[in-house]
């Protein structure tokens, strides 16, 4: 606990109970509204509350709700700059409850999220939320973490597989989401909570669709069947078959007594779904059909499909009207506004289009996603348009200006589904990455600098002055920041694909990456331009070290090698040969006589550089190792793995000494300090973890927005940098450790 917490754990329970449960209702009460904003801005008090075993989040979120903003104007001390400082902080708990539930310690690290915010009460608390050294946390030391403005309001987690489809009910309390773990699930918006799983479905779930009353669910998928759910009862009603092949698509009629279908068969079907018969069949498109929606009045339907057209469908004759042309792919989503007048669509051409159903003609593009857009949902009003690609991100657009109104990034996987609420404040969208994220869309407004690339951060390195950072992305481009200022100081382009890997040589004057496109370059970090090309894989380089002289390099590719190259002949020294499968990453001792290797055929290896020929094999991994770091005294090695765990090896016995537990997921990056006593690992679990390699405990975690794909340490042992799967750079800072360690000696 912090010192104040510490002064009120003095006091006896009684007095504890009573201060913390009355103060601020007290405040409330006598209209001291001066001392309720003081009180819930000092982060003393929320540690405090937050952490005594009788009160928790929920009562501190409660705290919060205790002034009704729209009855406070009236008191002469409402001061709305203060109480918009609170709904942050109210917005910050709700965004990092499921953190803060698990370790109320996090609580620091979370209110990070306002780092954005310059208000004076918000930078206050955040100064004395700084000096929190209760115990060892990682501190952000320059935003990083999505802030509460930016939209996200909650995420719901539950499906084991990518989240394809998702509909809201008519009266935004509930969201239906299907997934390709073959469930359909029934999620509480309120509460952010799951209430039910619909489970039937042999294959994977690919659309949803909730009659108007929300009572019922209609559902497609891959196992070629309609299935129709009671939500009252919780159980399947029945099932429609008819379709040959996977059922893309799923539209109902506002009365809800008719569905359509969409099918990879290149039909679309219209089922009634009172006598649960097929009605007819739509035949026309000339390939799968992937989206389907209908007008209001249940008059007209309208197709998208891979032969890159969309159709409009009069339903009451069961005849095509006409078919729109203009895109170059496939037409993946397709969504009407509620007047029935206009048709937008979304395509592998990067791009929607906005149709005139009354002319049949394409009336504008929107252009800016990078990838495939996937999804778009339009709101009631027909004014705003929301879109999901294959790029992680939702853009909103103004239909009435017809540009961009701002994005929406946080998804770690590509956008699949996004629906929008009816009174067009909230979207939900879901995505690849298994997950489903609740958006807030007032309040625009602010817009945040994000520190990082456009995608996924697959390697970092740190100079040995531990003043600036590289970090090298799948956008295949490395970036050069400043690490006292963490600002970015230019970009390395060059190669043709994702960059993995990166190292920096001891003089900080020459980086050297590894790509997907098999070559490795050497940079000039003076200059900021490319020195030289090594060419000699086969297949991407997944890793690179350097020698401390910076006269060698040594790398390891997906083509089962490594090789040792000579930075000033710049010529290939000589190749390592012995994994079976990919080597994704090497490490080097310091004294450049040994390499460490982690490869996808499960072992770790060691090798004599001098006499080039394999010394030994490290096993016990049972899976995939991704990352290996070895200590400054070349005596251990540290490797992480696909299974989740970390392993530290004795180099001198050639033994396992002892297993790191506590990743949920794949361990993708470890290093390691310059003393040899911690160890720091990522994961796809989201989190970056600081063990104690003499009490093999976790000593502190941090939590980013997407999975950590890399993390290196300065020589400092304290300023660490990472690398995640959406693209972002953090850079933190190692607090408390100094009294953590005074508490273990004494």
């Amino acid at each position: 606990m912090g010192e104040f917490a510490d002064k009120l754990a003095a006091k006896p329970l009684s007095y504890q109970r009573a201060y913390l449960g009355s103060l601020l209702p007290n405040y409330v009460k006598s209209g001291n509204l001066q001392k309720y904003y003081q009180t819930l801005t000092d982060f003393n008090f929320l540690m405090a509350k937050l952490q005594h075993p009788e009160f928790g989040l929920q009562a501190l979120i409660d705290d919060f709700n205790l002034v009704d903003d729209s009855e406070a104007v009236t008191n002469p001390e409402y001061n709305p700059e203060k109480a918009k400082a609170l709904n942050l902080i109210e917005a910050v708990l709700w965004m990092s409850a499921e953190i803060l539930d698990e370790d109320k310690t996090k609580l620091a690290e979370q209110l990070g999220r306002l780092r954005y915010f310059k208000m004076p009460e918000i930078q206050a608390m955040l100064e004395v939320a700084k000096q929190w050294k209760a115990a060892p946390w990682l501190r952000p030391l320059a935003p990083c973490l999505t802030p509460p403005c930016r939209g996200l309001l909650g995420t719901l987690e539950g499906h084991r597989n990518s989240v394809n489809a998702v509909a809201i009910t008519e009266d935004g309390k509930r969201v239906i989401s299907g997934s390709s773990d073959n469930t359909i699930k029934i999620w509480n918006l309120s509460t952010g909570k799951e209430e039910f799983t619909l489970t039937g479905h042999r294959n994977s779930v690919n659309a949803v669709a909730i009659t108007e009353d929300g009572k019922r669910v209609i559902s497609g998928s891959s196992d070629n069947t309609i299935k129709a759910w009671n939500l009252t009862t919780e159980k399947e009603e029945f099932t429609l078959t008819g379709h040959s092949n996977s059922v893309y698509a799923i539209a109902v009629t506002k009365d809800g007594r008719r569905a359509i279908s969409g099918s990879a068969d290149k039909t679309l079907k219209v089922w009634d779904l009172t006598t649960r018969k097929e009605l007819f069949t739509l035949e026309g498109h000339s390939n799968s059909v992937y989206a389907v929606a209908i007008t209001k009045d249940g008059k007209r339907a309208i197709s998208g499909s891979w032969d890159k057209t969309l159709k409009v469908w009069d339903l009451i004759t069961g005849k095509e009207e006409f078919t729109l042309k203009g895109h170059s792919y496939s037409v993946h989503t397709v969504a009407v506004t509620a007047d029935g007048k206009r048709a937008i669509s979304g395509s592998r051409d990067n791009t929607l289009k906005v149709w005139n159903l009354t002319s049949g003609k394409e009336e504008f593009t929107l252009k800016g996603h990078s990838y495939p857009v996937y999804t778009v949902a339009v709101t009631a009003d027909g004014k705003r348009l929301i879109s999901g690609s294959r790029d992680k991100t939702l853009k909103v657009w103004d239909l009435i200006t017809r540009n961009q109104s701002f994005i929406l990034g946080g998804h770690s996987g590509w956008v699949y589904a996004v629906a929008v609420t009816e009174d067009g404040k909230q979207a939900i969208s879901s995505s690849r990455d298994n997950s489903i994220r609740v958006w807030d869309l007032t309040n625009q407004k602010e817009e945040f600098t994000s520190h990082g690339h456009t995608y996924l951060v697959n390697a970092v390195a740190i100079t040995e002055d531990g003043k600036r950072a590289i970090s090298g992305s799948e956008d295949s481009t490395l970036k050069i920041w400043d690490l006292t200022t963490r600002k970015e100081l230019f970009t390395l382009e060059g190669h043709s694909n994702s960059v993995y890997a990166v190292a920096v040589t001891a003089d900080g004057k020459r980086a050297i990456s590894g790509s997907e496109d098999t070559n490795l370059k050497v940079w000039n970090l003076t200059t900021g331009k490319e020195e030289f090309t090594l060419r000699g894989h086969n297949n991407s380089v997944n890793a690179v070290v350097v020698t401390a002289d910076g006269k060698r390099a040594i790398s390891g590719s997906a083509d089962k090698t490594l090789k040792v190259w000579d930075l000033t002949t710049r010529k290939e020294e000589f190749t390592l040969t012995g994994h079976s499968y990919s080597v994704n990453a090497v490490a080097l001792t310091a004294d450049g006589k040994r390499a460490i290797s982690g490869s996808e055929d499960k072992t770790v290896k060691v090798w004599d550089l001098v006499t080039r020929n394999e010394l030994f094999t490290l096993v016990g991994h049972s899976d995939s190792v991704n990352s290996v770091a070895v200590t400054a005294d070349g005596k251990r090695a540290i490797s992480g793995s696909i299974d989740n765990t970390l392993k530290v090896w004795d180099l001198t016995t050639r033994k396992e000494e002892f297993t790191l537990t506590g990743h949920s997921y794949s361990v993708k990056a470890v290093a390691v300090t310059a003393d040899g006593k911690r160890a720091i690992s990522g994961s796809s679990d989201k989190t970056l973890k600081v063990w104690d390699l003499s009490s093999r405990n976790v000593i502190a975690s941090f939590r980013g927005e997407s999975s950590i794909a890399c993390c290196a340490i300065a020589p400092d042992g304290v300023t660490i940098v990472a690398g995640d799967a959406s693209g972002r750079v953090y850079f933190l800072r190692l607090e408390g450790i100094t009294e953590y360690l005074e508490k273990e000696m004494a």
